[in-house]
């Protein structure tokens, strides 16, 4: 697995040794990019953007907005294997300047207080048999993490089928093989 485009594109990703992490697939990160990059149904920018990568796992989507030009990524991940490889992905890419990671479990109630500021991009990659994304969208909303124009990027098993909350906009769902990718905001 590699840095798709930009500064640090062709970089090598590591990957944990174990199967418990699901490193995005390439193609299906590439269609997202290009999805943020080229559809009219969406106002954001990857680059200068502020990212917040939620169950950041190796960093592959957080360090891709990197390379493309985003001002700053934080990374939330607790799995211990995942953090120890994200930490070698951050380093070996010279990106401790433009990034933070937070080692918490996102469902703990105050681990979203922790952040500063608002997001242009909030990515969800979840383990799929993740049931608690409304938990975690009402505190976006109920903290007001995500910018005006701002997206949620939601990565999921095409099969599930989440209750998300009525303040989340759909504005696009696609398929890539087994994986579903929401795109939306919050209604305020």
């Amino acid at each position: 697995m590699r840095i798709i485009s930009g500064d640090l594109k062709g970089k090598k990703i590591l990957l944990p040794s174990d199967k418990l992490t699901r490193p995005l697939k390439d193609l299906t990160k590439e269609s997202i990019f290009n999805i943020i990059n080229h559809s009219k149904l969406l106002d954001v920018k990857v680059e200068k953007a502020n990212v917040l990568d939620l169950f950041s796992g190796v960093g592959s989507f957080g360090l891709e907005c990197l390379s493309r030009g985003a001002l700053f990524v934080t990374f939330i991940e607790n799995y211990k294997e995942a953090l120890t490889i994200l930490k070698k992905n951050i380093n070996n890419m010279s990106q401790q300047n433009f990034s933070q990671i937070i080692e918490r479990d996102i469902f703990l109630e105050n681990t979203l207080k922790l952040l500063n500021g608002r997001f242009d991009i909030i990515f969800m990659d979840p383990p799929y048999k993740e049931k608690k994304l409304s938990f975690l969208l009402n505190a976006i909303t109920e903290l007001k993490l995500l910018n005006t124009c701002g997206i949620i990027i939601i990565h999921r098993h095409k099969k599930e089928e989440d209750d998300l909350p009525k303040e989340f906009n759909l504005i696009l769902e696609k398929n890539y093989g087994i994986s579903k990718i929401i795109f939306g905001n919050i209604l305020t």
